[in-house]
């Protein structure tokens, strides 16, 4: 097949062991290459008994076919392994640069297993790949690690890091990519991951080519969806994933007092559009992106000055900013940035500050507890200094730093201030408001998850029109939920095993339109009905992950206060979701038995049954 290399490196640093696996060809049909592979390589190579932070949990680095070429936003890739924040199967997808040259180094993925007893860096030099010492690295940040990656490989280096929070084996630390542009892998714990190997970098410099099976129908599509995209997501490029903020706040999407209220005006003031006004100082561009979403800022004077890299995107103005009643956009700003530069999820970082200002008000956290820290609701103060905690893994950010469901074991009485599915917390879109969410988070393989699904595109302005969505589902529709999750969760594991960014199904890319850049990179014919059935295996794979750890549907919950408590506001009235019809449905749909399990005849349809590794 073109469009790939066909071979995967293997690394045991426990042996310092350097192989190159080639694989199946009906790996590739069958599971395309990003979260597809990595799904699939996590499934045959672990198991229940699999420590996340042991040798034999391995961490998995994969490109797509679209990786490296002129498919718009293919500059993607894929990182998979069992998380140690949840325990049960996790993966992160990231934009940025590193994919592109993992690809371009000759490689389709990494595969990284064992534990070296000292801090050391892989380096991939297309078929030169070592493993070298990493003490000078180990304390550094993400930022400078980055920079002295470049100086000792070239400018034309990208690297895959951790920062001290990693290094310290913090639950919720995320790796980092492309430096003080920041493009974080950024959930289920990844960076203790890393950390636990003592592997501080991956460092790859590639500048070949995989071969394209049909360059000029590439161009061709290339030519005329580009111009489509561009247009249509153009207030993304102006404003980023934050122009969406003001919006979000006047629907009831908008996290707010860690989820307990409803409307915030104070809002207005952290914006992508105040943003742009104040500190943006020019747009991000991942590799083969046309979009430019991406915020580059900096702070040059003020209690938060210092602060030069990537700006704060929706999520974490939602939980940095609304669930902690923050409107301070440059102390967002500035919190955001230790995350980066330290290696930490802002989401849950976020979240985990937003619940411990409910147990101080509550009096289930002290300030002594809190190492003085006086954490009032819509302390900017509090929110940066706990951040600190958090991304240095002193004091009270310990107990901040392993997330709300760990957070929620060590306060008895605090479990209702824990906003999370399977350990991992809610992102900053809110089910009372797009009901097709109940669905979109309860059952996600990885807990609570806005893109496993992206169904709230389809509530708003996205389409399928291959799956009968001709136009957005007016929002508080009954009945349907199970079925557009069923189509959205295919498509989008189908976009994140291909390699390309969601953000163009706002700019008018469809099935089709990707099959036909598949059969341009590949050379394979494909239909719509073959990819959404890819998907669909896809997503089946990982859920079989979590059955064998004894998942089921007593896991696929929603937290009882968004169950429960209508927000009130403007945008969502009353409304709380009804899970359990929704959950029946869904599992009809998706051909699971009432308990959530995937039916036998779902497994050998999909061919499941077959291990590769």
């Amino acid at each position: 097949m073109k469009g790939y290399w066909g071979r995967i490196l293997s690394i045991d640093l426990s042996e310092s062991a350097i192989t190159a696996i080639t694989p199946d060809e009906r790996l590739y049909r069958d599971y395309l290459g990003g979260s597809g592979i990595g799904a699939r390589l996590l499934f045959d190579m672990t198991g229940p008994e699999t420590d996340p932070l042991g040798p034999d949990n391995p961490i998995i680095w994969m490109t797509g076919p679209f990786t490296g070429t002129k498919v718009p936003t293919s500059g993607r890739h894929e990182i998979t392994s069992k998380s140690p924040l949840t325990g049960i199967f996790g993966e992160s997808d990231a934009g940025g640069r590193f994919g592109t040259a993992l690809k371009r180094s000759g490689w389709d993925g990494l595969i990284v297993k064992g534990m070296s007893d000292k801090p050391v860096i892989i380096v991939i030099r297309e078929d030169n790949v070592t493993i070298e010492p990493a003490g000078d690295l180990w304390g550094k940040d993400t930022f400078c690690t980055d920079e002295q990656m470049k100086e000792r490989f070239g400018p034309s280096c990208e690297t895959s890091c951790i920062g001290v929070a990693g290094e310290r084996l913090v639950p919720i630390s995320c790796i980092g990519h492309d430096g003080e542009n920041a493009r974080m892998s950024g959930r289920c714990g990844f960076g203790a991951v890393m950390g636990s190997k003592k592997l501080k970098a991956v460092a790859v410099i590639g500048n070949m080519e995989t071969e394209i099976a049909d360059p000029k129908r590439l161009m061709a599509q290339q030519k005329k969806m580009v111009p489509i995209i561009v247009e249509k997501t153009k207030g993304m490029h102006l404003l980023g994933t934050a122009g969406g903020t003001a919006a979000a706040e006047k629907m009831g999407d908008f996290p707010v007092q860690n989820w307990r209220r409803g409307n915030w005006p104070d809002a207005e003031k952290i914006t992508g559009q105040v943003m742009a006004d104040t500190i943006l100082t020019k747009n991000y561009y991942c590799a083969s992106c046309p979009i430019g979403c991406g915020r580059d800022v900096e702070i040059k004077s003020g209690r938060w000055a210092g602060v030069k890299g990537a700006g704060p995107e929706y999520e974490t103005l939602g939980l940095m900013g609304g669930s902690c009643l923050v409107n301070d956009l440059e102390a967002i700003t500035y919190a955001a940035d230790l995350c980066n530069r330290h290696g930490v999820d802002t989401i849950e970082a976020g979240s985990a500050v937003a619940m411990a200002m409910e147990c101080f008000e509550k009096g289930f956290l002290s300030p002594d507890e809190l190492d003085g820290i006086s954490a009032e609701w819509g302390s900017a103060e509090a929110l940066v200094a706990l951040t600190e905690k958090i991304c240095m893994a002193e004091g009270a950010g310990k107990l901040l730093g392993l997330g709300v469901a760990g957070m929620a074991k060590k306060i008895p009485g605090a479990e209702s201030f824990a906003i999370h599915v399977k350990g991992l917390t809610l992102p900053a879109h809110d089910p009372r408001c797009f009901n097709t969410m109940v669905v979109g988070y309860a059952p996600s393989n990885r807990g609570a998850c806005h893109l496993a699904s992206s169904a709230y595109f389809f509530e708003k302005t996205a389409v399928m029109p291959e799956f009968g969505y001709e136009k957005p589902r007016a929002r508080y529709t009954e009945g349907g939920e199970g079925l557009l999750n069923f189509h959205a969760q295919n498509l989008m594991g189908l976009m994140d095993s291909l390699k390309m960014c969601k953000f163009t199904i706002y700019g008018g890319v469809n099935v089709t339109e990707i099959c036909e850049w598949y059969e341009a990179v590949t050379g394979v014919k494909t239909s719509v009905k073959e990819m959404a059935e890819t998907g669909e295996r896809i997503f089946n794979l990982k859920r079989l992950y979590n059955i064998r750890l004894g998942l089921r549907r007593k896991d696929d919950r929603l937290p009882e206060r968004i169950l429960s408590t209508p927000r009130r506001d403007e945008g969502t009235g009353d409304y709380t979701p009804d899970l359990e019809p929704m959950l029946d449905e869904y599992y009809r749909v998706r051909g699971w038995d009432n308990d959530g399990v995937p039916k036998p005849e779902t497994v050998e349809r999909l061919g499941l049954n077959e291990k590769f590794f």
